[in-house]
């Protein structure tokens, strides 16, 4: 059984989310990455593996070389999901700093 990946669980991981910002600014191969990390190559390609699995970043062949890039659709994709959230707890957290004041001022 071959199951997608989930995006989410791509990004669960603080390696892997340590890649996406590795990359955010400008490609880099495998090796560039790796060097980055007291871990394996294996470990870093396999977290290659997942993200590009997940579509968050893409390979570029250039010439022996494969440059992973980021996606920055995939990643427009991902906010736009959170954005609701984000506004919805803001609303809360508001509301606290509102009550919080109120409190502040009967004092």
């Amino acid at each position: 059984m071959n199951l997608r990946r989930d995006v989410f669980q791509a990004i669960a991981d603080p390696t892997r989310r340590a890649i996406l910002v590795l990359v955010a600014t400008h490609a880099m191969t495998a090796g560039a990455i790796a060097a980055n990390f007291d871990t394996a190559r294996p470990t870093v390609s396999k977290h290659l593996a997942i993200l590009t699995e997940c579509e968050l970043l893409r390979q570029e062949q250039n010439g022996r070389e494969i440059y992973y890039h980021l996606n920055p659709q995939k990643m427009k994709e991902i906010a736009d999901f959170i954005e609701p959230f984000r506004k919805m707890w803001d609303d809360r957290f508001n509301k606290l700093e509102a009550v919080m004041k109120k409190y502040q001022t009967k004092k």
